[in-house]
């Protein structure tokens, strides 16, 4: 029986990863909150680690948020990231943990990265900068776990997902992800009898969309996988794996669904004046999928299932 810690476990991909680990099989799992261990503590996290005796860490704990959050926050962005990453990392080893998996994000590819974007683009061009610190972040996460498993010998791997969504998420007004804000803004505009909902940026640019519940499966079935096929740490291409559903969507595009989704029958308006992001972010899954893995809930179900989660909890989402 494999006592697996789950890091990051009341968070939107942390939270699915333990439901999946629960129905999975006999693991004795291991979860702290932010309250009872604080991750950025070097000293914290040792004790921990030590004391745990691990066989197996689940990195997604993480500070996530969009792209006004990064702009307003980027010191909390590259800051708490790196120094969750360098304790778990670090501390996992030297407590003598030999698999772990690590949660990344599609932001560590270049802004004008060839589309879909491939595993060994990673380093190869200017990264968008509303998430420059963040993306520096997560990079780092990727080239840690590189780094280990060249000079130990460990098994430690990363993925990297695309564009998140589902139960769990982040749905404040201000500092969540475009798609739970924009669940939030069609609702509340429906509710209100609302004439127009503005989106921010021209609704041009493209997204991929992936249901937790999707990701959460992706990752077990990454850290199941026998070392040979995941050859890590062999390459820099090698490194890490994407996770995607390997389609996406306009944001305006994304908004009209949100909207019918939502029952809001106005109008959505463009403001060109607050920025757009990346231009376009689409995975290239080919990777996963020749592993035996792809993507199955579809955009709309998972959308719905979502807004009726939301609307189930909205009353504690206030904020």
């Amino acid at each position: 029986m494999s006592k697996i810690f789950v890091a990051g476990h009341r968070g939107m991909v942390g939270s699915a990863i333990l439901r999946k680990l629960i129905t999975h099989g006999d693991h004795q799992i291991v979860t702290r909150t932010h309250e009872e261990l604080d991750l950025t503590a070097q000293h914290a996290v040792r004790d921990f680690m030590q004391t745990e005796q691990l066989d197996v860490v689940i990195l997604a704990a993480a500070k996530v948020g969009g792209i006004h959050a990064n702009n307003i926050y980027p010191a909390d962005f590259i800051y708490q990231n790196l120094m969750i990453e360098c304790n778990v990392i670090h501390q996992a080893f030297d407590a003598g943990v030999t698999h772990l998996l690590q949660l990344g994000s599609s932001c560590i590819y270049p802004r004008d990265v060839q589309q879909p974007m491939r595993e060994d683009a990673l380093l190869t061009g200017t990264l968008e900068p509303t998430n420059e610190p963040y993306a520096i972040a997560k990079i780092a996460g990727i080239k840690l776990c590189e780094s280990y498993n060249r000079q130990h010998g460990v098994d430690y791997r990363s993925v990297m997902p695309t564009n998140l969504y589902g139960p769990n998420d982040n749905f404040h007004p201000d500092n969540s992800h475009v798609l739970p804000a924009l669940i939030r803004r069609f609702h509340e505009a429906a509710q209100s009898g609302q004439d127009e909902v503005e989106i921010w940026g021209t609704g041009t640019p493209r997204r991929e969309f992936l249901h937790v519940d999707d990701m959460a499966e992706a990752s077990l079935f990454v850290l199941d996988l026998p070392k040979s096929d995941y050859d890590a740490g062999t390459s820099p291409m090698l490194s890490h794996i994407n996770v995607g559903c390997g389609t996406d969507i306009s944001i305006l595009g994304l908004a009209q669904i949100v909207a019918k989704i939502t029952g809001y029958n106005g109008r959505i308006i463009t403001d060109a004046t607050k920025p757009d992001g990346a231009p376009r972010k689409l995975m290239d899954v080919t990777r996963l999928k020749s592993m035996g893995w792809q993507a199955k809930i579809a955009l709309g179900d998972g959308l719905s299932e979502t807004y009726s989660w939301f609307l189930q909890n909205e009353q504690s989402l206030r904020g």
